[in-house]
């Protein structure tokens, strides 16, 4: 199945971001946002299949063919809320559906749950809330992060000679299945002299300086309105985790575990269709 895909871009205020556009004008707006140190190309599989929707799969900043963060500024989550308002806003969507992926995921419950009256439905692969911390750790989490900034500059990103070296070492750090490697890398990869490196700004890797605690991450699940869709993957990043459970616990959302890793709807067509199947129905309902 094939749909035409526009490349676009959206010139926010501070910074321009890249997009991939498809589906029908008169289609339900969707935003779709990927995993950390992924790039649009994660819904290159999992929207050909949601027919009737107008999705705009964005590269977040510092990734894909989005720019870059000034020099100084970081990459923090309440940021890349602000940014998604931003393309809501030069899109002209009042209220729009936001299908994450991972950090995408996470970026649409904090939107989703800050300003209920903009978000009408989140549909949400293998991710919710952000890494928590307990305050007592806030000071040494902060001081790992500012060490690690320190020394940034004096690191360089890794090179490889071919683009198949390039995909090989994203299938071991991600494990993602050799298709999906090389549809992020697509997107993902620069040519450098000699070789091949990611387009993705080192500034990414550098530890968060702050973290939610379990209280901040279960106020914002408490505070969403809208309907929620969540899919599980059984070999994923939330399958294995005791406290994710509870904090489902008695939820009103529609929870599904699929087979398959953290990259389900990406690493082949079964998968994809799998997630499909369970989200269109479901954006599209009335």
């Amino acid at each position: 199945m094939s749909v035409h895909v526009e490349e676009i871009r959206l010139n926010l205020p501070h910074i321009e971001l890249a997009a991939h556009l498809s589906g029908p004008e008169d289609g339900r707006p969707v935003i779709a946002l990927h995993g950390w140190l992924d790039n649009a190309m994660t819904f290159a599989r999992l929207t050909p299949k949601l027919e009737g929707l107008r999705i705009v799969a964005l590269d977040f900043a510092g990734h894909g063919l989005s720019a870059h963060r000034a020099v100084g500024m970081d990459y923090s989550l309440c940021d890349y809320v602000m940014d998604v308002l931003l393309v809501a806003e030069q899109l002209g969507w009042e209220r729009f559906t936001l299908l994450g992926h991972s950090m995408g995921a996470i970026v649409s419950t904090l939107l989703a749950a800050a300003m209920p009256e903009r978000v009408e439905r989140l549909a949400l692969i293998d991710g919710l809330v952000p890494f928590t911390a307990e305050p007592a750790k806030g000071a040494q989490n902060l001081g790992d992060a500012l060490r690690a900034k320190l020394v940034l500059g004096r690191k360089r990103k890794p090179m490889y000679e071919t683009v198949e070296r390039a995909v090989e070492a994203r299938m071991k750090s991600g494990a993602v299945s050799r298709e999906a490697a090389e549809l992020l890398a697509a997107r993902g990869l620069m040519p450098v002299p000699g070789g091949y490196t990611w387009r993705t700004d080192a500034r990414l890797t550098l530890p968060s300086p702050l973290r939610f605690t379990p209280e901040h991450a279960r106020s914002f699940v408490d505070a969403l309105q809208c309907p929620v869709n969540l899919v599980l993957a059984r070999d994923g990043a939330l399958g294995r985790s005791t406290g994710m459970h509870d904090l489902l616990d008695g939820r009103p959302f529609q929870i599904t575990e699929l087979p398959g890793g953290h990259h389900l709807h990406l690493d082949d067509e079964s998968g994809a269709e799998a997630v499909a199947a369970l989200f269109r129905p479901f954006l599209l309902e009335r």
